[in-house]
């Protein structure tokens, strides 16, 4: 009788695993239980001319060599991102983007946590990747550096990414982290250190928003159409944590060689901008998308820095004033749930992502909202059908 009623408690689990892992918001690209102490970070898509999608994410936790030789995975989908097969594995890859440029995938990133600057290369869709282990082979700059996966913009024949120098007197996080771009001719040999210009770096202060500011990171490399100018906008944190939230506004010279901040004015409300967000332009609608972790400062109940437990879709025609479009995902739990870090990209009316996810599996909660243990992928159907087209 025993052994019966055991045998019920395992059903009813096995069903209630199933139901949870039936219940996740997007297709399964890969999964690490919280038990593993290896948490799944950085996603980010190309899709190529083929139609390919290939996706990238790194592993950190107390489990990883993330502040040594860290690894990224690659996966492809051939079929619109139903189902997906891992094709590589990276070491020392690590806060990376992948862009497609002139017959070939690139990812670009970090060689681990607070790492060099390195670029690979695989022209043969993902499957094998050039090794930069020098300065002509895509060991970019050495030094302490870091970023996530953002835009790589390519504008007007150059290329430009925007990093943070991290190498600071002050080695907490936010405050260790300075602002500056990198950018390149497009016709250049990108795994060439010498194709690239650093521009000067721009060191924060704490003084600034009377005191709450806490730091500057991963920012966003885009063109203002409207005033026609080169942005790096990036995530800010505040030690208030609550209320509006912000991001920076860093003007870029067209060569890239300097970048500029003015505190008093540059600071601009940003739905979620307390999160790694992405924004990309789309012509068809002549507006900017990103999608972010929105919070209603009304009803947080930690701090909106770590509130990732929805996710938003937003567009805006100035970069300045933003329109909610839809809600994509809402858990309304904020300590186990997140669905953070989206990189995407347009397919014709849909956007195509990738997000680091904290969910329930058979094991039970993630580790906490940050220490995600799913990256999915998730399709938004005809994205643009609440906006006026112009």
């Amino acid at each position: 009788m025993k052994r019966f009623l055991g045998l019920i408690v395992l059903a009813v689990f096995a069903i209630s695993a199933s139901a949870q892992v039936a219940d996740l918001p997007g297709i399964v690209v890969d999964h690490s239980p919280a038990s593993k102490g290896k948490y799944l970070g950085s996603p980010s898509i190309c899709i190529l001319p083929s139609g390919r999608y290939v996706v990238s994410h790194d592993f950190f936790g107390p489990k990883t060599k993330e502040f040594e030789t860290a690894v990224t995975d690659i996966f492809v989908s051939d079929d619109k991102g139903e189902t997906w097969q891992k094709i590589a594995w990276l070491s020392g890859q690590f806060w990376s983007t992948l862009f497609y440029h002139d017959g070939a995938i690139y990812i670009f990133g970090t060689c681990r946590h607070h790492g060099n600057i390195v670029i690979r290369k695989s022209t043969d869709g993902g499957k094998t990747w050039s090794n930069p282990y020098d300065d002509k082979n895509g060991l970019i700059v050495e030094g302490e550096y870091h970023t996530a996966p953002t835009p790589v913009l390519i504008h007007k024949g150059r290329i430009y990414k925007a990093f943070e120098y991290a190498t600071h007197k002050v080695r907490k996080w936010g405050r260790r982290y300075s602002a500056m771009v990198i950018s390149a001719p497009v016709n250049a040999d990108l795994l060439d250190a010498g194709s690239w210009r650093c521009s000067n770096v721009l060191y924060s202060n704490p003084a600034w928003l009377k005191g709450e500011f806490k730091g500057w990171l991963e920012g966003n490399m885009v063109y203002d159409h409207k005033n026609k100018q080169l942005l790096n906008i990036l995530r800010v944190d505040t030690n208030k944590g609550d209320g509006e939230e912000l991001c920076a506004r860093v003007e870029v010279s067209p060569n890239g060689k300097s970048i500029l901040f003015e505190p008093e004015n540059s600071f601009m409300p940003f739905p979620g901008g307390a999160k790694k967000f992405t924004i990309r332009y789309d012509e068809r609608t002549n507006r900017y998308w990103t999608l972010v972790n929105d919070t209603d400062p009304k009803k947080l109940v930690i701090r909106n820095g770590k509130t990732r437990n929805t996710l938003s879709l937003y567009s805006s025609e100035d970069l300045i004033t933003w329109q909610h479009e839809q809600t994509i995902i809402s858990h309304p739990d904020v300590y186990h749930h997140g669905v953070q870090y989206v990189d995407w990209q347009f397919e014709g009316n849909d956007i195509v992502a990738v997000i680091r996810t904290a969910w329930e599996d058979e094991e039970g909660n993630a580790h906490n909202q940050h220490d995600s243990n799913y990256i999915l992928f998730r399709r938004i159907e005809n994205f643009a059908k609440n906006t006026t087209l112009k």
